[in-house]
């Protein structure tokens, strides 16, 4: 089967390590171009994965024949543009979570998507990260019988660069960070949000104060056939790159996340001691592995995508939701799932 061409658009370290890969372990797949608005980065990428094609923005490759697939890893702010543009091209479409900073823009980004008959998959990476993906098919199987409560935490070792928050151009810790979570709760309990209550602040990270951020919340959470739940985000562990899950059911409880990263532990007379997990990319190297996999595998038979775009535009509404029951200090009600338009999940 010939291999289908990939352009990754963003070069920074998240589109870096897609572009690598796709080069180096996506059965399958090329790499046919790196594109980057900083053209001297997307060349720098580009030649050290051996690619020729570099490039300053997307349309300048758009019609290439030997692209059949673009990775969006850019900011966040461009990535409802990015699909636009990307399904007039006719190409199929892996996008970083979230697939937008607005409902408004992930919904013309979905009707986009359909008019094209494009395939579209999102980013979220914690689906296919093989301790996730055993929960999920042990929930499923009904082991805990039906999940009635779901808890999740997720905790940065420290915040982003200023960089990041700088021009506007990413999310707040609602659409960046705690969407994971929000979207985990939809796949594990099988089932929607309907409800969120906020509790928030910026307590542990002066430093960003200046961009109008947090750096943690606990969020309450509602689903609509009355389970219940809790979302923990915060910026600022100090100790680690932590990530953890628990769903618990009518027959038992699984948990899922790990934080030793390898099996040592250090035994002396003054402490006993073990190495933690530190960065993203460590913790879930397989799962973006996976999803990629997954992604080409979806277009070479034809469909469907396991993580959708309806999937981005629900996870979307629960963090948008989240952050409004926290500036308005009350709950705030998630859209009903029948007021999407149709989602189109393969080519």
């Amino acid at each position: 089967m010939t291999p289908i061409g990939v352009a990754v658009v963003g070069a920074g370290t998240l589109g870096k390590r897609h572009a690598e890969n796709v080069c180096r372990a996506i059965p399958g797949a090329r790499l046919a171009a790196v594109v980057d608005r900083d053209l001297d980065r997307a060349r720098q990428v580009a030649a050290e994965l051996g690619v020729e094609r570099a490039a300053a923005h997307f349309e300048q490759i758009a019609a290439r024949d030997d692209i059949q697939a673009v990775v969006i890893a850019s900011p966040s702010k461009f990535h409802a543009e990015g699909i636009q543009a990307a399904a007039r091209a006719g190409k199929h479409i892996f996008c970083e979570k979230p697939i937008s900073l607005s409902l408004e823009d992930a919904r013309a980004a979905l009707e986009a998507v359909s008019g094209a008959g494009v395939l579209l998959q999102l980013g979220f990476m914690r689906r296919y990260d093989p301790a996730y993906s055993n929960a999920k098919r042990r929930i499923d199987s009904g082991e805990i019988g039906d999940p009635i409560m779901f808890k999740s935490l997720g905790r940065d070792r420290q915040p982003p660069p200023a960089v990041f928050y700088q021009g506007g151009v990413n999310g707040t810790l609602f659409s960046d960070s705690a969407i994971h979570d929000f979207d985990l709760g939809r796949w594990l309990m099988n089932d929607e949000i309907a409800e969120v209550h906020t509790f928030a602040g910026l307590l542990a990270s002066p430093e960003i104060a200046e961009f109008g951020d947090i750096d943690v919340c606990l969020v309450n959470l509602r689903f609509r056939r009355g389970g219940i739940g809790n979302v923990e985000a915060f910026r600022k562990s100090n100790y680690g790159y932590d990530i953890r899950t628990e769903i618990t059911g009518t027959k038992g409880t699984i948990q899922i996340g790990y934080l030793q990263q390898t099996a040592n532990l250090t035994l002396t007379a003054s402490r006993v001691s073990y190495d933690v997990v530190d960065h993203w990319l460590v913790r879930f190297r397989e799962a973006y592995r996976l999803e990629l996999a997954s992604f080409v595998s979806a277009i070479q038979k034809g469909g469907p995508a396991l993580v959708t775009g309806e999937d981005g535009v629900r996870a979307l509404e629960a963090a948008l939701a989240a952050e409004r029951s926290f500036h308005e200090g009350r709950v705030a009600t998630v859209a009903a799932p029948e007021t999407l338009p149709p989602a189109n999940d393969k080519p």
